[in-house]
């Protein structure tokens, strides 16, 4: 029973997950000291950006709208910081990756029976007619 439990936990993707979840908690660490400490003050220069104190009382019952705002303005806050800082340069490096690494198809059709052949084949395996080699990358077929 305990070699299973350690074989589960030793999987590729267990410990994946928990070096993502440390990291992603770090990482949510580090965004919310960037608005917090940067971006906040800057929204704050033209008016007032606490709004903690604001709250209504009804039959002895508070309601701390301020906290909802405080909280709903910061996420918008992250959010915006998290997409134009992390997701758009990542997705760009990503594109200009993939652009570069366009790869040759795997198969080709056969002349003779328009059936799909890899594209090493100098036989088809359907209709047997021999199809020669494949034409090189960037010519005509």
């Amino acid at each position: 029973m305990l070699k299973d439990f350690k074989a589960f936990v030793l999987r590729g993707n267990v410990v994946d997950l928990a070096v993502g979840v440390v990291i992603g908690i770090a990482f949510g660490a580090v965004v919310t000291a960037l608005v917090k400490d940067l971006i906040t003050p800057l929204v704050s220069i033209p008016g007032k950006a606490n709004f903690s104190n604001l709250h209504v009382t009804v039959d002895g019952s508070t309601f701390l709208y301020g906290d909802f705002i405080n909280a709903l303005v910061s996420f918008v806050i992250i959010a915006a910081a998290v997409f134009f800082l992390v997701v758009r340069p990542i997705n760009a490096l990503a594109a200009r990756r993939r652009a570069g690494q366009e790869t040759p198809p795997d198969t080709r059709d056969c002349p003779e029976c328009l059936s799909e052949i890899p594209t090493a084949a100098t036989r088809c395996m359907y209709c047997t007619a021999v199809v020669g080699a494949a034409p090189a990358a960037g010519t005509p077929s």
